[in-house]
């Protein structure tokens, strides 16, 4: 059976970790949970730096428009997915990531293979949203990958305007936002997003579970052709093994778009 966040199941067997997470694994995947059963993260055991997840896939869609950059921000732990594939597949990249909860950062280090902090990886015990409206944090990350929720999963915890303006001017010039947004609360979170981006905001396709991955978009526009557009795919898709190719194609059949990649 799916759920909204991830491919969930019911899953059989979890196991508390602390009072704020339990794990659970079913066929070769251990995934992570807030006490319920929604999942909130996914590793393949025999993959521990994969994607497992279709929608964390989509996550890497900045691959797309900014293959190198030079510091990614996440909002949000979960299972570290993300966060072990960018340390490891964006040597160049320092990652810098926010959570809230240390019972999350601890069980990504136990059950989920996060790599210890070094000179290219940084985790802050620390709220997200206060975090990315600091006025420090103005222009740091040339990507920014959200990904917040909560036990209940019912839409994004973070989900106003005020927050994604914030993402914004935290963005370089060029810089590119990804959320992770889905279901019900869909339309509510994409009517704050469009206007703190200007209307700058590329949706991919609804993945199985639920999830859509909205981009934003900083600094100069971007005047594709489409024939550029799949180039960048197919360079990206080479060197990430992701089905960025597919997105591209998905991306020009969507209709956002007319006769160029504008954005």
């Amino acid at each position: 059976m799916r759920r909204r966040k991830g491919y969930a199941l019911t899953p059989r067997g979890q196991r508390r970790v602390n009072p704020q997470v339990t794990i659970s694994e079913e066929a070769g995947v251990r995934y992570l949970h807030f006490g319920t059963e929604w999942v909130q993260g996914a590793m393949r055991i025999a993959r521990p730096f994969a994607l497992e997840l279709e929608y964390q896939q989509q996550m890497m869609a900045p691959l797309l428009f900014l293959p190198r950059p030079a510091h990614v921000v996440q909002l949000g732990l979960g299972a570290a997915a993300l966060t072990k594939y960018c340390h490891r597949h964006l040597p160049e990249a320092r990652i810098s990531v926010v959570e809230l909860s240390d019972g999350v950062v601890d069980a990504a280090r136990l059950w989920f293979s996060l790599p210890p902090e070094d000179a290219r990886l940084t985790v802050n015990l620390a709220d997200a949203r206060a975090f990315i409206a600091d006025p420090v944090r103005r222009r740091i990350a040339d990507w920014l990958q959200v990904d917040l929720y909560d036990a209940a999963a019912r839409g994004p915890v973070c989900d106003d305007v005020a927050f994604y303006l914030a993402c914004r001017r935290a963005l370089a010039s060029p810089g590119v936002a990804v959320f992770n947004l889905f279901g019900s609360s869909f339309e509510a979170s994409y009517g704050a997003l469009a206007p703190a981006f200007e209307d700058r905001v590329l949706v991919l396709p609804e993945v199985d579970a639920g999830n859509r991955v909205a981009l934003g978009f900083n600094g100069q526009p971007i005047d594709w052709s489409w024939r550029e557009l799949h180039g960048a795919a197919r360079t990206a898709e080479a060197r990430h093994r992701l089905p960025l190719r597919q997105w591209a194609k998905a991306i020009e059949e969507s209709g956002q778009f007319g006769a160029r990649f504008r954005i």
